[in-house]
């Protein structure tokens, strides 16, 4: 495969960043969690031949801009517009946690930009608190400092972190973190069962943030749902890359 090349696009004057993993396959648009970009997908975009993967860097994460808000509306017309920029209708939209809802959203408001929908981990209900990274510190003097600093949750930002001109940090805003799952906090079991695309649910079974009753009820309440469930946390795609290949895999050759 094609190593990924980074582009940029501008909207309301805001810088939004993606990747696009290369060739000449049907297109998935995938769509990370709070704290990710687009390259926590690099492992799987390899793991999918005959597919394009081209993921999204999401307000105010990687190397996107910070935005004035992080509503669900904002999030959606920013993968709407993406999609609008590289002329494609009828793509596969994969979505972890934050960028589960994303995707969710994104099919049943915008229907004809979306054709599957592969949704890692994330319920049609979510109560979610990320004021715990309020204490993390905005610069450390090391790279080795900071993970230091940010303990058992360093493992999951690897990818966010960056050196600056004054020291080391992140290129997520704890702030907007907080804002973000805020506003993603709610009832989203309308647009769940709202769109009718074929639907792949990955559940992580050690997960603590999906509960296994919510998502069966999921796949049992929506038509043309199908549920894989693996023995891992929230993160499915990292904690066991292999199986969710496989699993994403079946499902689009299927469609």
């Amino acid at each position: 495969m094609e190593q990924p090349t980074r582009h940029c696009m501008s909207i309301d004057g805001r810088r939004l960043s993606f990747l696009d993993y290369g060739g000449h396959g049907q297109p998935l648009l995938a769509l990370h969690g709070h704290f990710g970009d687009a390259r926590t997908f690099a492992e799987f975009a390899h793991a999918l031949p005959g597919w394009r993967v081209i993921g999204l860097d999401q307000r105010g994460h990687g190397s996107s801009e910070r935005a004035a808000d992080y509503s669900r509306d904002g999030y959606v017309a920013d993968a709407a517009a993406l999609l609008d920029h590289l002329g494609l209708t009828d793509v596969v939209v994969l979505g972890h946690s934050l960028g589960g809802v994303n995707a969710n959203q994104l099919a049943a408001w915008h229907p004809r930009l979306v054709r599957a929908l592969v949704i890692e981990d994330i319920g049609a209900e979510v109560d979610g608190d990320l004021s715990f990274c309020l204490s993390w510190p905005e610069r450390a003097p090391t790279r080795e400092a900071l993970v230091t600093a940010l303990a058992g949750s360093a493992r999951y930002l690897m990818h966010a972190i960056r050196e600056y001109p004054d020291g080391w940090g992140l290129a997520v805003s704890p702030k907007d973190m907080v804002a973000s799952q805020h506003q993603l906090n709610g009832d989203h079991w309308d647009e769940w069962l709202s769109s009718d695309c074929p639907a792949l649910l990955i559940h992580g079974t050690r997960s603590d943030v999906l509960s296994s009753p919510c998502a069966r009820a999921m796949a049992e309440r929506r038509p043309r749902t199908r549920i894989v469930e693996l023995t891992t946390g929230h993160t499915v795609h990292e904690t066991d890359p292999a199986g969710f290949a496989a699993a994403v895999r079946n499902f689009l050759g299927a469609l």
